[in-house]
């Protein structure tokens, strides 16, 4: 095994599919602008706004949510074609046109000035455009890399995504109080456009017959198993793929509840008039933050671990998080609050991050961007949850209920976590029938 260390380009790449995804992170700022979208007194919903909103209306929880669940089940959607697009044409391609849906929806939810516009731009062209560039980001940077680093590059590109929070939440607050919705949305906007073409014209292929340097091999190491890589057809036709899907399901819609409802969330449990209550903004700041920062950690030590024990650990601890949720917010504790949002969002960034290794590792890295973009599927559907938790906040004024499905929705993948394993070319799977699964999840033919 070759010591040879890795090109500077190989990091470049990283870096420029971190900037890219920066930008299309903007959807893990959405409880921002559903703050100023949804109004306290629920007898407002459909009044007009005035002042820098003039034009725009007031609208209920399940409205607000609306183009939030409908840009990340678009986003998921997309991840497809953008897969597909990454492997035949390349990265750049995919990451610049994803850049200008991204920009384009934007602008036209803030010109728009309506729920129809938020819908349109933000939650179909917006979701179009991170689509197609976070399909680029992640299999252009994977390429440069041994699969032995695979879980912290993956967990370095994906950060950016998780990171986005952390700049957009107060820059968004900002905006919307200077220059209103229609400015915050505008402004944004043009800045995605800006950054996310010259960041991906940056996402060049390894040249014709590169191979990425390995580390030393360690005395008496067992050698690795073969790298098999699938075709999206025969990933279809194995049980292995739905068990992924359903692990993203579980594990994101955990994520995506808290995201959605950040601010709210925190503006409800602090005392009305106190920093925390007119600053909510923070709490979504904080989870981009650790979101960000549950992608690198649980990418770097899923790499030494396993991918599947790091995502039990994490989704196990958010779980019981999650089933505490409806007495923290009761009991008002804004500290404990933080605490236990902030384990929600490092779990939902490492599974942000080990999801894709473990397609890689399951299913090779040639066909990763169009593989990768058949297991994202779980990740939009994992949208109803969130969407649901808007209907039964407008019903019951509560979120307690949905803390509770998805707690046990999450504690479900964790049990399918413990069964699946790497499937071998020629193992039955869903298309003759689902085999057993027997102790240390060898697979028992019937």
């Amino acid at each position: 095994m070759s010591s040879v260390p890795v090109p500077g380009r190989a990091w470049v790449v990283t870096a420029a599919g971190t900037a890219v995804n920066l930008c299309l992170g903007i959807l893990y700022a959405w409880s921002i602008w559903k703050a100023a979208l949804v109004p306290k007194d629920p007898a407002l919903y459909g009044s007009p706004m005035a002042g820098l909103n003039e034009g725009w209306t007031y609208l209920s929880n399940a409205q607000a949510t609306l183009a939030y669940s409908i840009c990340g089940f678009t986003f998921a959607l997309c991840m497809i074609p953008g897969g597909r697009l990454q492997d035949r044409y390349g990265a750049r391609v995919g990451a610049v046109a994803g850049g200008l849906f991204l920009a384009a929806g934007c602008i036209i939810a803030g010109l728009m000035k309506s729920y129809t516009g938020l819908v349109v731009g933000f939650g179909l062209l917006g979701g179009i455009g991170m689509g197609l560039g976070y399909a680029a980001a992640t299999p252009a940077a994977v390429r440069w890399f041994h699969s032995s680093r695979r879980g912290l590059i993956v967990g370095l590109v994906v950060a950016g995504y998780g990171a986005a929070a952390i700049y957009i939440s107060p820059l968004a607050k900002f905006l919307i109080g200077e220059y209103g919705l229609t400015g915050s949305f505008v402004g944004l906007g043009v800045l995605f456009a800006v950054v996310v073409v010259a960041a991906g014209s940056m996402l060049t292929p390894p040249p014709a017959g590169y191979v990425a340097p390995a580390p030393p091999a360690a005395p008496n190491a067992p050698k690795p198993a073969a790298v098999v890589d699938w075709s999206a057809g025969a990933m279809l036709k194995t049980w292995q793929f739905y068990a992924l899907v359903f692990l993203f399901i579980g594990s994101a819609q955990s994520g995506l509840l808290v995201i959605g409802n950040a601010a709210p969330l925190l503006g409800k449990v602090a005392e009305p008039g106190s920093f925390f209550a007119v600053n909510a903004w923070l709490l979504a700041t904080f989870g981009g933050f650790v979101n960000a920062s549950g992608r690198v950690g649980t990418g770097r030590y899923s790499d030494r671990i396993g991918r599947l024990n790091a995502y039990a650990l994490n989704g196990l601890v958010s779980a019981l998080c999650l089933f505490a949720a409806p007495w923290v917010v009761a009991q008002k504790d804004v500290l404990v609050l933080f605490v236990i949002i902030g384990v929600m969002f490092w779990q939902y960034g490492g599974t942000l991050a080990v999801m894709p290794a473990i397609t890689a590792d399951y299913f090779g890295p040639k066909n990763l961007g169009l593989n990768y973009g058949l297991v994202f599927l779980g990740w939009g559907i994992a949208f109803f949850v969130p969407q649901a938790a808007a209907a039964i906040a407008d019903t019951y004024g509560s979120l307690d209920p949905a803390f509770y499905l998805s707690g046990g929705l999450l504690a479900a993948a964790v049990l399918l976590s413990r069964v699946i394993h790497r499937p071998e070319p020629g193992e039955r799977g869903v298309a003759a029938g689902l085999g057993s699964i027997g102790e240390r999840g060898t697979h028992v033919p019937r």
